[in-house]
């Protein structure tokens, strides 16, 4: 398993701190261009940040959000990477990548057994930090209250 954690794009910075989170942008990236959230309305993008842990990707100067990731965890035994999204302004520059990087090792300390997440287009992306195809799959069920007309929930 890869481990090694990609250096992030100069001029970038990376944060943890969800004061820092531009909402209404993240709102806009994920509610018109994340097929797994096309529609999301603003008070549900609202309760999922402040529910969540989040993180952020800056341009260093001027201080411009660029890229976004949350996840849900208990912060002892599960986490959830979810939303993660890159402004396509700066996409193949090996943000997502340093930022899905960047989570993992947020996480590592909490002694987490498994970090999940679900994509239809980047295992290549999460692929280079270390996340693997689930083993037994047929092991997983889920309780779907919404369903998607993306056939992603």
């Amino acid at each position: 398993m890869t481990t090694s954690t990609p250096p992030l794009a100069e001029g970038y910075e990376i944060s943890a701190d969800t004061d820092r989170i531009d909402v209404a942008r993240v709102h806009r990236w994920l509610s018109t261009d994340a097929y797994w959230a096309l529609g999301r309305e603003r008070e549900k993008q609202e309760r999922a940040v402040a529910g969540s842990l989040n993180f952020g990707v800056y341009e260093a100067v001027s201080g411009e959000q660029v890229a976004y990731a949350r996840v849900v965890t208990d912060l002892a035994t599960f986490a959830w990477l979810c939303d993660v999204y890159v402004d396509p302004a700066v996409r193949g520059k090996g943000i997502g990548t340093s930022l899905a990087a960047a989570v993992r090792d947020h996480l590592r300390p909490y002694g987490l057994r498994r970090v999940l997440l679900a994509t239809h287009d980047a295992h290549g992306v999460y692929g280079k930090i270390g996340f693997e195809a689930l083993e037994r799959p047929d092991h997983w069920m889920a309780l779907i209250f919404e369903k998607s007309s993306h056939g992603d929930s």
